[in-house]
């Protein structure tokens, strides 16, 4: 059976920094760092810590003037190009695009009238950097709420394409846009209504998912279902916990979609009474250790008989497990027979070698 190619919906391409986003350019995955922004070190640190993880642009909170002044020092030291949030107040875009800031967030709608917006548009125009007009549904216009009744998919998307026009009509085209609210099927109806009717590159993600857990599950299913239908050139997982974790979740829902392939593939049985070694202890470990490899390989760590050596033929290096102990395969073929406490070693030690040639 052959497998299915996802075809990816035409957009405009614009860019953040030097990194391209849309017209066919791979999937961009962002996060936003959760330090408070006058923290320099800090922030710059967990910045450091995402690009290290995988992820193409980081977002900084610019809430006030001293979180200004700090994003001239981390946008100078970022590794990667950084956007500025920004809400409420029009002066702080408009001081973080004239620090150099690689790409401005604003909500049209909450910071306080379209010359205030006008004067945004013209500061990103005149630094040749994007703006993402970000729609939410817990920040829509009272005006659009009192017409819709609530927050509906279809008020999101005339809120978005009343400030996109607003834009276009001032010859600004360097913008992506987003559309987000913490319903998934609120979500997924309003990207895909609009991504109908507009080539403008979209920010796709889910907002305020929830913890890990939760965050995720509502994150794979509301990116994974419009980027399963072409829709989307960057994502951002929302999730509250490290901002790292969210640079897996995407990275994992991307390569799930074979969209775009980074690190390790972990395959693992849930367990069963057949299990004979310590699994969960040695998954939990796997990952930890090969966190940081970026080649896209697939690591089995099966825990019996019924799959685990079928799963471990098929991965690049997989161990199956027996009663206290398991063998090892690379590649399809049978190498040894481990003991149940070097399981773990050897296994990292191959897939490490493996990686670095």
């Amino acid at each position: 059976m052959k497998t299915e190619t996802i075809k990816r919906k035409k957009s405009r391409r614009i860019y953040i920094g030097e990194v391209p986003i849309g017209d066919g350019a791979p999937i961009v995955v962002q996060s936003m760092t959760n330090t408070p922004t006058g923290d320099v070190g800090a922030t710059l640190d967990q910045i450091r810590c995402l690009a290290q993880a995988g992820c193409d642009v980081a977002r900084v909170a610019v809430p006030d003037d001293e979180a200004a002044r700090a994003f001239v020092e981390i946008r100078e030291q970022s590794p990667i190009p950084v956007i500025a949030d920004i809400h409420f107040d029009y002066r702080l875009a408009i001081k973080t695009i004239h620090a150099g800031a690689h790409g401005v967030r604003i909500n049209p709608g909450n910071i306080g009238g379209t010359d205030r917006f006008a004067a945004v548009i013209e500061a990103a125009k005149e630094a040749g950097i994007c703006i993402r007009v970000g729609v939410n549904a817990g920040s829509l216009e009272k005006s659009l709420l009192e017409t819709f009744g609530s927050p509906t998919p279809e008020a999101m998307v005339q809120s978005a394409l009343t400030y996109t026009a607003f834009m276009e009509n001032r010859g600004f085209h360097n913008y992506k846009v987003s559309l987000k609210s913490s319903d998934v099927l609120a979500t997924v109806a309003a990207y895909r209504e609009f991504s109908r009717v507009s080539d403008a590159p979209l920010h796709v993600g889910v907002t305020e998912a929830g913890p890990l857990v939760q965050g995720t599950v509502k994150s794979a299913l509301g990116i994974g279902l419009l980027l399963y239908e072409g829709i989307g050139d960057t994502i951002r997982v929302s999730l509250s916990t490290s901002p790292v974790q969210e640079v897996r979740a995407a990275y994992a829902i991307l390569r799930t979609l074979r969209l775009r392939e980074r690190g390790v593939e972990i395959i693992s049985c849930p367990t069963c009474g057949r299990c004979g070694i310590d699994l969960f202890s040695a998954v939990e470990r796997v990952e930890e250790m090969l966190s940081t490899i970026t080649s896209p390989l697939k690591v089995a760590v099966m825990g019996c008989v019924v799959n685990g050596p079928g799963e471990a033929r098929e991965a690049d290096v997989g161990v199956a497990g027996g009663q206290g102990q398991g063998v090892l395969f690379k590649k399809g073929k049978l190498v040894r027979k481990l003991r149940e406490e070097e399981i773990v070693e050897v296994l990292v030690a191959e897939v490490r070698n493996m990686a670095s040639s």
